[in-house]
């Protein structure tokens, strides 16, 4: 099955040097490129691909609205793309759906990887864009008037194993290791993260841990473990992660 690709940036020789990358692979097709937010949700709906890379700062539409419209629209599933140091966005564009997070100097493979594991319905985001996504939403939290924060009964469609392992997943274990912490198989689970998911009405392993934060699960001040950079989008069980550990 060919990964059918729109890449949008408004740098014309990073978009273009992505898309060369996709594009010799066998299985990944660019079907278009776009230099701004508004062109590429355009592009979206016309051509309806699997996966979109999103700059996160474009004209006319900027990359956060750009993923919004691009997800509450289509099946189609969004990778940002940030030079991070000068990005304050990661929870916001995590916020508007976004499957996946990636620096732009990422290694050719890695970007390779990243649009095959989001394709197949997995989320996927960098150790370093996951540390950043956890201290920006905990400063936001420790104000007196968090806006946005998600009420604690909204847990209560889980079983008290279902949370248990929300509250590992918020602390980013991958599954081997909440398989270890609960003492059950990861066939179990990769069960329960797929219960979770659809209770909570999530779509992937990176909104589970916003949720987490968001309901009170994991206060403020914990930190987060190597997992939050693997990824499984509908607990299928595909440990990822953008440096393929």
């Amino acid at each position: 099955m060919t990964i059918r690709v729109v890449v949008a940036d408004d740098q014309e020789l990073v978009r273009s040097g992505f898309a060369m990358i996709l594009d010799a692979q066998e299985d990944v097709e660019v079907v278009a490129e776009a230099g701004d937010g508004a062109a590429a949700v355009s592009a979206v709906r016309e051509l309806r691909p699997d996966v979109a890379l999103l700059d996160v700062r474009m004209p006319v539409l900027d990359g956060i609205e750009a993923c919004r419209a691009i997800t509450a629209g289509s099946s189609c599933r969004t990778v940002m793309l940030t030079t991070f140091d000068s990005d304050e966005y990661v929870y916001e564009a995590l916020h508007a759906g976004a499957s996946g997070f990636l620096l732009k100097d990422v290694r050719r493979d890695d970007l390779v990887h990243a649009v095959r594991v989001v394709a197949a319905g997995d989320s996927l985001l960098a150790p370093s864009v996951a540390r950043r996504l956890i201290e920006e939403y905990t400063a936001v939290t420790a104000r007196p008037a968090a806006a946005g924060a998600l009420p604690a009964q909204r847990l209560e469609v889980l079983t008290a194993r279902e949370r248990e392992t929300l509250l590992h997943l918020g602390r980013g274990l991958s599954n081997a290791e909440i398989a270890a912490a609960l003492v059950v198989s990861e066939h179990t689970v990769k069960s329960h993260v797929g219960n979770v998911l659809a209770k909570l009405g999530l779509r992937d392993r990176i909104q589970a841990v916003i949720c987490a934060y968001e309901t009170g699960l994991i206060g403020v001040g914990h930190g987060v473990g190597s997992g939050v950079g693997s990824g499984v989008g509908s607990g299928t069980g595909s440990e990822v992660s953008p440096s393929g550990e």
